[in-house]
């Protein structure tokens, strides 16, 4: 996955999804995935009018939220839960703590340049 668009306020789908967690003083690891998929989608409608490609990484972001959704909703079966795993928010919600950690870093190498 791209982890690099730069637009006015956010750089990417992961920016723009830390933005929305960091905002509402979310959990990472407990993302309340439909309520920030309808946020994330209203920002596609937006961007998508300045730049299709660029809406086209959002829309694989949203998507990726909606399957995790699905994930969660559907009933699992007794002996194969092992098999699934535990949380399917824990992928996405380790991706975004890398990202923050990566994002921090660059912060402070910016400030060690001025």
């Amino acid at each position: 996955m791209t982890y690099r668009v730069k637009l006015n306020d956010f750089e990417g789908p992961l920016d723009l999804l830390l933005f929305f967690i960091k905002r509402d003083q979310l959990d990472i690891y407990d993302i309340p995935i439909a309520r920030i998929t309808r946020e994330f989608l209203d920002y596609v409608h937006y961007i998508r009018m300045l730049d299709l490609e660029i809406a086209g990484e959002f829309i694989v972001m949203a998507a990726t939220l909606m399957q995790i959704k699905v994930r969660m909703l559907l009933p699992h079966e007794e002996g194969i839960e092992d098999l699934i795993e535990d949380d399917p928010r824990k992928e996405l919600a380790d991706r975004l703590a890398e990202y923050a950690r990566f994002k921090e870093a660059s912060r402070s190498f910016d400030h060690l340049q001025e």
